[in-house]
Formats: structure tokens, sequence, C-alpha cells
């Protein structure tokens, strides 16, 4: 149980952990099997850049794709544009955003990191800069031939001796992980520094706000297995209704209005003493328990509306 304990504790670290790990193997495959510097000049930048930003691109979206607090946020907005801002709380709702973009991003700044700090993608996109000043930069006191040749740097065809080759691609490499570095760095100081001024301006003790966390955890963890319990159940009511042509047993429901307030964004008030949506939907004296006896959804996720 301790160590169970221990895991469950740690989870956050675990799950950065993984993910490093994961982009880490990723770049290396990246790197090793389907990366080919074509030693162009008019392709080596754009063929450089598409593999150093295009991974990053997609685990950002796919970040966003995956988080269930941008999902709560945006379902419904165009029917109702007070559900992205409720009780016009538009800073809450900034920060809501910026909190969930911040998530999404790190991934991404990993995939750049690990991409950076390993020089491959770096070395041909900035090879195929052709700029005066990139290329007086590189081949400072060298041979013309360097200006010409600089793009077949990253590749064995060259005509330059072995020795500026090299020293060409140290710089590439040097350069690439000082970048790799300044971003690691910038990143850990952001995230310091927000983290240090979140809590600051944290209306509630280390303590509370740490019992806050573990109450969200267990209640969409307990969410998830009522749901699965409930939508078991009303699928075989349903299914036995129809099967053996009787009519349905009664089946009480959350009506519309309850499921809309659950589902809302949620903003901590000193007056309420909530934890989530949920309790407040539940505490409320005047909450409607009139059941929807027949819950039906939109076209759009294949259920007629009748």
């Amino acid at each position: 149980m301790t160590v169970l304990r221990f895991f469950m504790n740690q989870k956050a670290t675990i799950g950065y952990s993984f993910m490093a790990l994961l982009t880490i193997g990723g770049e290396r495959v990246f790197s090793m099997v389907s990366f080919q510097c074509p030693c162009n000049r008019e392709q080596n930048f754009a063929y450089g850049i598409i593999f150093l930003l295009g991974p990053a691109m997609v685990l950002l979206v796919l970040g966003l794709f995956f988080s269930t607090r941008l999902w709560r946020l945006y379902t419904g907005c165009c029917l109702n544009p007070m559900k992205l801002c409720p009780r016009g709380n538009f800073l809450g709702c900034l920060r809501a955003f910026t909190s969930i973009f911040t998530g999404a991003c790190v991934a991404p700044i990993m995939w750049l990191c690990v991409a950076l700090l390993n020089g491959t993608f770096y070395e041909c996109a900035v090879s195929g800069l052709d700029n005066n000043l990139v290329t007086r930069h590189f081949c400072k006191n060298k041979t013309a031939l360097c200006r010409e040749e600089l793009a077949q740097v990253p590749c064995d065809r060259y005509k330059l001796t072995g020795a500026e080759r090299m020293e060409l691609l140290l710089m590439f490499r040097a350069q690439s992980q000082i970048l790799g570095w300044s971003l690691i760095i910038l990143a850990v100081v952001v995230g310091l520094l927000g983290t240090c001024y979140k809590n600051c301006r944290s209306k509630v003790s280390y303590l509370q706000l740490t019992f806050w966390k573990r109450y969200v955890e267990k209640e969409k963890e307990h969410f998830d297995a009522f749901a699965v319990e409930y939508a078991t159940k009303l699928a075989e009511r349903n299914l036995k209704s129809f099967f053996e042509n009787t009519n349905p047993d009664p089946f009480p429901f959350p009506n519309h209005r309850a499921w809309e307030e659950i589902s809302a964004h949620y903003t901590f008030s000193r007056s309420e003493q909530c934890y989530s949506t949920l309790q407040r939907y539940v505490e409320r004296a005047d909450r409607d328990f009139t059941p929807e006896k027949r819950p039906v959804l939109d076209s759009d996720y294949g259920i007629e509306m009748h």
C-alpha cells in the first residue's frame, strides 16, 4: 500500500518522465530512420525546420485535443457564448485557457529541447539559409568555397577539407544546444514563476489547496465509474424493453439544466466553500429535481432529436 500510495502521489512526475522518454525515443527514431537532409540550399531550411517544428505542432494540437478542461469550456459555446465566461468572469476564463494552453505546451517544448540538444534538424535547417549575414558568420576566416558548400556540410558529399567541415558541424551543434538549453532554462523559470504567482494569489491555504486537488481527482475517478454503471443500467433497461416488447421501467435521469451546471467551468468563491461545480449543484437548496425521462442528444452525435 505504501508503494501504491507513493506512485499515486507522484502521478504527475511519473507522467512527465514517461512523456520525456517517449519524446527522446521519438526524436531518435526520426533522426535515424526518416530524416535525410537533402543537402540543397533551396530545400535544407524548409526540410530541417519542418522536422524541428512539425512534430511540436502536432503534439500541441494533440495536447489541446485531449484536454478535458478545454472541451468543458468549448462544448456548446456557439449556442451559448456565456458558457466560456460564466458569471461574466472574463479574467477567470482567460486564466483557465492560459492554464490549458500551458499544459498542452509541455510535450512540444520537450520535443524542441530534445531535438535542439541533438542538433541534427538544426544543422540541416541553418546550413540552407542563403543569407549574407549567416554565411559571413559561419565562413569567417575561411575559403570562398565555404559559402558555396555550406549546404553540403550535414552530408558526406562535400568539397571542403575534413577539418573545415568538422569545425562548421561543431558550430552548428553548439548553436543548437545553446538554443536547447536556453529553452529549457526559460521553461523552468517561467514554470517556477508561474507556480509561485499562482500560489501567492491563491484564496486558500496550501493544505486546503492540496485537499482540493485530491478531491477533484477522486470526483473525476468516481464520476467515470458512476457514468459507466448508469450507462450500463440504461442500456440494459432499453434493450430489455425492446426485446421483451414491454414498457420501459422508470429511470430517473438528471435533466438538461443539471448537466449544463455541472459541466461549467468552476471558479472558487469564499462565500460558497465548494470544491467543484458538482458540489455547488448538489448543495443548492433550490435545485431542480425534475428528472429527464427521455434523455436525447442532437443529430451530431448520431441520435435524432425530435
